[in-house]
């Protein structure tokens, strides 16, 4: 699959840049809680259905839509979440097991040829002042795709891409969200977990579920996603890898206001 990637838009013409930390919700104590994947490359974000975990995955999302160097990957396997921004995106895929296979593979020659220009100039990593576009490519509901659709080879090719693009991506700013409800080892295997910078974990059934999410052991120091009441939607633990895990309530886009963000990135990037 070839993925035709469209200029970038005029200086000016989006605001934000996708290597700026941006706000994803308050702490506690009423700090803010921001995600910087310039410093923290990608986040998986784990939680029940009706936990609020679309609210981040959407404001993640546009945040990427509204830089001016940033280029978007969309894979929905619920269709209906990212649909709202295939207008911003350079691909959108459904619940496809193969076009999201064929998005990981292109995605791996773009992280095979920034690796070979960084040789060349002597870098170990992308930055703001190189001038080059960061990718962000979301993954909504990873478990279709790692669990559910098509032949066990076919599932573990595609998790095998992921973890590639997500391990040798974050010296090439190519920054990987996975989101997916009801986290089991079986859909999200804890040596990919490992590879992002964030996690977040939303109101999970179980211990086992947010430690899935979170990492080994947490649930049992008092960080447990799973003692988070039912009806505290856009509550979550988010843990940076080099720090604690911190009770967030992440920041709450409405459709309307979903749909009036998107169709404005889009038409500031020319698309619409």
């Amino acid at each position: 699959m070839t993925v035709a990637a469209s200029p970038r838009p005029p200086a000016g013409a989006l605001p934000l840049s996708a290597f700026d930390a941006f706000h994803a919700g308050m702490d506690e104590l009423g700090r803010h809680a921001l995600l910087d994947f310039n410093d923290r490359p990608g986040i998986v974000i784990g939680g029940e259905p009706g936990s609020g975990k679309s609210s981040l995955v959407n404001l993640v999302t546009g945040h990427g839509a509204l830089s001016r160097d940033c280029k978007l990957i969309l894979i929905d396997g619920k269709l209906v979440e990212l649909w709202p921004w295939q207008g911003c995106a350079e691909l959108f895929v459904g619940p496809s097991l193969k076009d999201a296979t064929a998005a990981f593979e292109y995605m791996q020659e773009v992280i095979s040829e920034r690796l070979k220009l960084l040789t060349g100039l002597g870098r170990r990593k992308v930055t703001k002042a190189d001038g080059l576009d960061a990718w962000l490519v979301v993954i909504d509901e990873f478990a279709l795709f790692s669990a559910t659709l098509g032949t066990k080879q076919e599932r573990e090719k595609f998790s095998a891409l992921v973890r590639d693009v997500v391990a040798r991506g974050r010296a090439c700013a190519v920054w990987v969200i996975l989101a997916t409800q009801r986290p089991s080892h079986t859909i999200v295997d804890p040596a990919l977990r490992d590879l992002f910078g964030y996690r977040c974990a939303f109101r999970c059934t179980t211990d086992a579920s947010s430690d899935i999410v979170l990492g080994h052991g947490w649930a049992s120091k008092g960080y447990n996603a799973a003692d988070i009441y039912p009806e505290s939607r856009g509550v979550a633990w988010l843990l940076a890898e080099d720090g604690l895990p911190r009770r967030i309530k992440a920041a709450w886009l409405s459709d309307p206001e979903i749909f009036r963000i998107a169709a404005y990135a889009s038409t500031l990037r020319g698309r619409a």
